[in-house]
């Protein structure tokens, strides 16, 4: 009997770290296995050889249409998130501080992955007081090449579609703007 009440202490504290570590950097994005060419992974940096589109949305600070990513003519900041995601939610404001800082010099956008109608990511975004490009990708082109983690995630690339920086979980505007000079720079230290 006691060996039992071991083992079930011993998955309780399993349930309770998993619990944790999904509070702290939400869930692990769903990945996909695409075999085309349209990244290359050096020992230092991945690089999007071929810019994928991107449907944007009209929504506060964005408009209906489409974007290539990464951008051919400046650094690419991208901010993967999911609307059922509580950390997205909670970075919200520091994505506005960093966007509202680093300015037009970043193509700077929010892109989801998820598989909803537009109205209600667009919803989600008025909630949550999003100002800049915001983007889907439902058949995750984008997402399959860049998201290595939980979400949020953040990705920064030079202007050569070399990423430069990317990070998973909930950032401050510090740590975002910080990842994103990297970009600027084109990686020099």
């Amino acid at each position: 009997m006691r060996r039992r009440d071991v083992l079930a202490g011993i998955g309780s504290l399993g349930v309770i770290g998993g619990g944790a570590a999904v509070a702290m950097n939400g869930l692990p994005a769903p990945s996909t296995d695409d075999e085309t060419n349209e990244t290359e992974t050096t020992s230092d940096a991945t690089i999007i050889t071929d810019p994928i589109s991107i449907q944007t949305l009209d929504a506060p600070g964005s408009t209906a249409g489409e974007v290539s990513l990464p951008a051919t003519d400046q650094p690419t900041f991208i901010d993967f998130f999911a609307t059922w995601c509580g950390p997205c939610e909670e970075q919200m404001p520091a994505l506005a501080e960093a966007h509202e800082r680093i300015g037009d010099d970043v193509l700077f956008i929010s892109v989801t992955n998820q598989d909803m109608k537009a109205s209600k990511v667009v919803e989600w975004w008025q909630n949550n007081n999003g100002n800049w490009l915001l983007g889907m990708d439902p058949d995750q082109q984008l997402t399959s090449k860049l998201l290595r983690g939980f979400f949020p995630y953040a990705v920064a690339m030079d202007a050569s579609g070399t990423v430069q920086w990317s990070d998973q979980g909930r950032k401050n505007a510090d740590q975002l703007v910080a990842g994103i000079e990297k970009a600027l720079e084109g990686g020099a230290e």
